[in-house]
């Protein structure tokens, strides 16, 4: 089963160069024209200008559309194929996630800080801060967002090296003498890949429905 990124940008170069080829298939780029028509898993990276030939592509040849995007329109819309949203594509911050979604009602009425930061050219917005956010009862404009390298460095030690490519979230839960922090630091490209390859893994795995999943839906199921 073929494996095809769509995108032009850092993030599907990145996947074309890092996702395994081998008998279970060839990772190809995205093209509206001369890609066999088999059932495929689409992973889109894009900015989501493909993504109606995509999803036509998808429908009728039953294949599977990992969506990596944040504020896709496939969030909303009827579709007719497995279509999987991933905010995050690292597992373990996808656990951690988890995590604060089963929990995060235990800290209801407790002061609550959330804080990421990413590269300063990063303008999308913050889907696994959004996401953490949900879980724990706060606004998404509650969410306090560093994109100053000087700040990055000097207050969340954030080394130089990776001032470029980070994914930064600090969480201060408060009451009174008492407070709990929990962090979280993403350096560098490959736990994103990485990800991405167990997450194809999984879908091949797996017979879906034609349906919406949350990533977190097979962190619950065991999947990953």
């Amino acid at each position: 089963m073929q494996v095809i990124v769509v995108g032009s940008g850092k993030l599907a170069r990145e996947l074309l160069g890092a996702l395994p080829s081998g008998d279970a298939g060839q990772v190809v780029p995205w093209a509206a024209e001369g890609l066999p028509a088999e059932k495929s898993v689409v992973v889109h990276a894009g900015s989501g200008r493909e993504l109606q030939a995509v999803s036509a592509f998808c429908e009728s040849t039953c294949s599977a559309l990992v969506e990596l995007s944040t504020g896709s329109a496939l969030e909303h819309l009827v579709v007719g194929f497995p279509v999987v949203l991933c905010p995050n594509t690292n597992l373990l911050m996808l656990k951690f996630m988890a995590m604060l979604d089963r929990s995060g009602h235990l800290f209801r009425g407790y002061r609550i800080g959330l804080t990421e930061s990413h590269q300063a050219q990063k303008s999308s917005v913050p889907g696994t801060a959004v996401s953490m956010a949900q879980a724990l009862g706060l606004a998404q404009d509650e969410i306090r967002s560093v994109r100053d390298a000087a700040v990055q460095q000097r207050v969340l030690q954030i080394p130089q090296e990776h001032l470029a490519r980070h994914a930064y979230h600090e969480v201060l839960i408060e009451d009174g003498a008492c407070s709990v922090k929990l962090e979280t630091r993403v350096y560098g490209d490959a736990p994103y890949a990485a990800g991405v390859a167990q997450i194809v893994a999984a879908v091949r795995e797996r017979l879906l429905e034609d349906r919406r999943y949350s990533i977190m839906e097979f962190i619950d199921n065991a999947w990953l």
